[in-house]
């Protein structure tokens, strides 16, 4: 980990893993967490696994520790609730070289507070387009959002983004602080010769696939309506699935799948299509291309940044999408998704970390919670 860190473009080559890291302590703080199936989830799940791996000492602060509530609105998502210094006293008692706050939510917020009162370094990231998540469940316009967003990210030391268009929003924010943090692909699991569903089996084609959440920020409606012919499957789970299976019958709702099964969905599809406007990266499209599946997709922040001519297309008309992505060359999509490493998008995490110097970490440790 270095002090000072330099940011990476978004189309670099994927960094490479080194042959010896020192191993560290970090402590990562988390509203997202399982038994929550998302990209944030998954992400950093996956990082934790690397790190740990590598020798690092990594430990999660979550709901999992604390009594919560179901978000409003979103009741699969818990909501810890923490005493006044409970987040503090934890990160003191387990003494980190390293703070990160993944999320702002209560933990989020509690962790920020405990490492300002104690001047203690810590970084943050910015996995999700709260203020348009905000905007599609309350039907508020983002720009009252923003204001929480700029003032909560912009004391840390560095904020992690996952691609341009992002970090070129945040900066337009006034959140200047920014590092590079990708996203990678369990090459293990997806895979072109992943076994298609025997769902799949007599359907009629060609199969237009979604995978995620099944919740109105997602956007899943304006695939559902795309009058492009085929069938449409969606993969997931969430609290709009039941209006969208009743509002849409002729779509194969298929649940929640992981591992295989979901890799298996993915190489079986013609074209994965993105409807979310609200995603930062998109996780699940590296996978589908990891898979064989071109992507379709809207001309928005994530999809800019990862789908090109080669690997799928990108329109304001889905329709236009949907057609020009299945003449693209499926074994240029397994390639192109096989260039996303979860080894190298961790090694930028640590490249993004801010270590704690001697005299930051004794103050961590003090005694004293706020």
């Amino acid at each position: 980990m270095n002090r000072y860190t330099t940011i990476q473009p978004d189309n670099a080559s994927p960094a490479p893993v080194p042959a010896s890291i020192a191993p560290a302590s970090i402590a990562i703080v988390t509203d997202a967490w399982h038994p929550q199936t998302n990209g944030v989830v998954r992400t950093l799940s996956t990082t934790c696994d690397v790190l740990r791996g590598w020798g690092h000492d990594v430990t999660v602060i979550s709901p999992e520790g604390y009594p919560s509530i179901p978000a409003p609105t979103y009741p699969e998502i818990r909501l810890a609730l923490t005493a006044p210094g409970a987040v503090g006293r934890h990160l003191a008692r387990i003494a980190p070289q390293a703070v990160h706050i993944a999320t702002e939510g209560p933990l989020g917020l509690a962790a920020r507070r405990y490492c300002l009162r104690r001047k203690v370094p810590f970084t943050t990231a910015y996995h999700t387009q709260f203020p348009d998540y905000l905007a599609r469940r309350t039907r508020l316009p983002a720009r009252v959002f923003w204001p929480y967003i700029r003032w909560f990210h912009r004391p840390a030391q560095s904020i992690m983004v996952a691609t341009e268009t992002i970090r070129t929003q945040l900066r337009e924010q006034g959140l200047t602080r920014l590092t590079h943090w990708s996203r990678g692909v369990d090459l293990a699991c997806f895979s072109p010769t992943a076994l298609p569903p025997p769902e799949y089996a007599g359907i009629a084609g060609p199969i237009l696939l979604y995978v995620g959440r099944v919740a109105v920020e997602k956007n899943i409606e304006a695939f559902l309506a795309c009058p492009y012919p085929g069938t449409k499957v969606v993969v997931g789970d969430g609290p709009a699935r039941a209006g969208l299976q009743a509002k849409f019958p002729d779509a194969l709702f298929l649940g929640k799948r992981i591992g295989a099964d979901l890799a298996g969905c993915y190489a079986g599809a013609d074209v994965f299509v993105f409807p979310s406007r609200t995603d930062t990266f998109g996780l699940v499209m590296i996978e589908a291309l990891a898979c064989g599946t071109p992507v379709a997709a809207f001309p928005v922040a994530g999809p800019l940044d990862i789908v090109t001519d080669a690997v799928g297309a990108l329109s304001e008309d889905l329709t236009r999408a949907i057609d020009a992505a299945r003449y693209c060359d499926r074994s240029a999509c397994a390639a192109y998704g096989a260039s996303y490493s979860w080894e190298a998008a961790t090694q930028q995490f640590l490249a993004g970390l801010v270590p704690l110097q001697a005299d930051e970490a004794v103050s961590l440790q003090a005694a004293q919670a706020f």
